[in-house]
Formats: structure tokens, sequence, C-alpha cells
């Protein structure tokens, strides 16, 4: 299309979720108490990490940053859908659409990077348990997690600089809830070959390459169990790389669907798209972490310290009691 029958677009109709009439307060709710969920069992798991000493470990190291990726990914996205239910605002601006797009990308390829890097951790702890503190020692643990950091960032600027140049015209209702890429493209006018291509290419070789690096770090991991005479302690630890690989399996098979699939957005693909931006991030924090031994324990003391701090202030002690008479 020529420029001249093109219109310069100021903002964007975010469509929402397809929900039937009379059930917005449902799905309201809903979604508001899986975002909850997310926020506070991932805020948990940080505050955890931080205040324990015994956490100070690789494994929780990498787990603190996907924690905290998956809470700025449900923010970025769930509370402006949630706004959209109850108000029927559905616009955005073009800026504030180029902003969470950007942001957006950043943390689904972090989490991409990250949970790569978390399977490589956890090969090398039960396949290598006798060169582990010397393989990730704390200088290669920092530059996983700042390369990871890098490569999103860069990953995000390419796509959303890709973005700019592309024009809309007068259809701006995005058939989704929030400024997702694959949507934007279906509803430019204007030449998306090129940002396609990008999809396919460097977005197809980052999302292979973990899935790739995961994939063989589990296989890796069950070879090794199998080998072992079974105990409890080894079909706890299968059944835990078995939960593991089911929410590895469910965030790439729905994130594969959107964006490498060719047919036309439709509700499965909304569908999909919320399983890998609100369900997953909900998951992570009790697949990894709140069902395991040490972060029970590291509960278990920071509950015990809050109650025996609450008990001193309303009962201090009597010496504190004559003092203040």
């Amino acid at each position: 299309m020529r420029p001249e029958n093109q219109s310069s677009v100021s903002q964007f109709l975010l469509l929402g979720l397809p929900i039937p009439p009379g059930q917005q307060g449902v799905f309201f709710t809903l979604f508001l108490g899986m975002y909850l969920t997310t926020v506070l069992g991932n805020l948990l798991i940080i505050l955890l990490i931080r205040l324990d000493s015994r956490l100070h470990t690789p494994m929780y190291f990498f787990l603190s940053h996907l924690a905290f990726s998956d809470i700025s990914l449900s923010s970025l996205i769930v509370p402006k859908m949630l706004t959209n239910m109850q108000t029927q605002e559905q616009s955005i601006s073009y800026v504030g659409c180029t902003i969470q797009l950007y942001f957006f990308i950043l943390f689904v390829s972090l989490d991409n990077f990250l949970l790569a890097v978390m399977a490589y951790d956890r090969y090398v702890a039960i396949c290598q348990p006798l060169h582990y503190t010397t393989i990730m020692r704390e200088g290669l643990c920092v530059l996983l997690v700042a390369g990871s950091w890098i490569l999103s960032c860069g990953n995000a600027l390419l796509h959303t600089l890709l973005f700019g140049q592309l024009s809309f015209c007068a259809d701006n209702a995005i058939r989704h809830y929030f400024c997702d890429l694959a949507a934007l493209l279906k509803l430019s006018c204007s030449d998306t070959s090129l940002n396609e291509l990008v999809i396919f290419t460097e977005g197809g070789v980052i999302y292979f390459l973990c899935f790739g690096i995961i994939l063989d770090s589990y296989i890796s991991i069950g070879n090794i169990i199998l080998r072992v005479p079974s105990s409890k302690r080894l079909s706890k630890a299968f059944f835990s790389c078995g939960s593991h690989l089911f929410v590895v399996f469910l965030y790439y098979g729905t994130s594969a669907g959107v964006y490498f699939s060719s047919s036309s957005l439709g509700s499965k693909d909304i569908t999909a798209s919320i399983i890998y931006t609100v369900v997953t991030p909900m998951l992570n924090p009790f697949i990894y972490s709140l069902r395991n031994r040490d972060i029970k324990q590291a509960l278990e003391i920071c509950v015990n310290r809050v109650k025996f701090f609450r008990q001193q202030a309303l009962n201090p002690p009597v010496a504190v009691r004559s003092t203040m008479r």
C-alpha cells in the first residue's frame, strides 16, 4: 500500500479475551487470583533466598532471577487486562504498546535463557557432582545471568526496532489482550516479511537452542537416575525432573504454537498465550521451589522468626517492663 493511503496510528484497541457475555466477573476473579498467586509466590521465593544463607547457591541464584522475570512478565500484562475487563477501556497508546512489546519480548527471552541455565546447573549437580563447585563457580553464574539479560535486551530491541518500521492503516483493533508481536504483524498493512524472517531465524535459533539444552540436560539426568538402583530419593528426583519437564513442554509448546504457526490468530492462539504468559509464571514457584525441602525449611525458619519477634513485641521481658514504668 502506498504511503498516501496509510494513516498514522496514535493508539490501538485491545479487544481482550473472547469472554461470553455475563461472565466478566468470573474471569476477572480467576485472573486476579492467578496474578496474586504469581506475585506473592515468586516474591516469597526471592525473600527466602535473600534471607537464608543456605540458599545462596547457584541453583537458587538462578531461581531468584527467574522469579523476578515471572513477576515482571505477569505485571506487564495482567493488570492492564484486568483494568480493561472492569472499565471496558480498551485503548492503549502507540508508545505504550511499543513499550509493552519490548518488555514482553525481554522477559519471555529471559525466561528461555534462565530455564536453559537452570537445566544445565541441574545436569552438572547430578551428573558431575564431584566437579560441581569448580564448574558452577560464582564468576560463571554471574556471567550466565548477565549474558541472559544482555541477550534478552538485544533480542527485544531488535524486534521492537523492526516493529517501529511498520505502518498501520485504519484498522487498529488488536485481537488480543496485550500487544503481542504476532497479533501486531497481522494488523500491519505494510510488508512484514523481514519481521517474520527474523522471528523464524533469530527467534528460532534462541528457541531451539534453549529448548535443546534443557532437553539434553534432562535426558542425561534421566540416564544417570536409571543407572543407579532405585531408591526413594531417586524416585523423588525422577518425579521432580518430570514436573520440571512438564512446565518446560507447556511453556515451549504453547509459545511455539503462537510464533511458529502460519495460521491466522484465533482463540486457540489466545489460549496458548494465556498458558505461557499467565499460567507458567504461576506454576514455576510451586514446581521449582515450594516443593523443595530447602525452601520449606527456610520458610519454616522465617515463620518461626516472625512468631518470635511478634511474641517479644507483645510480651517484652521483665527487665524491659521495669524500665518502661
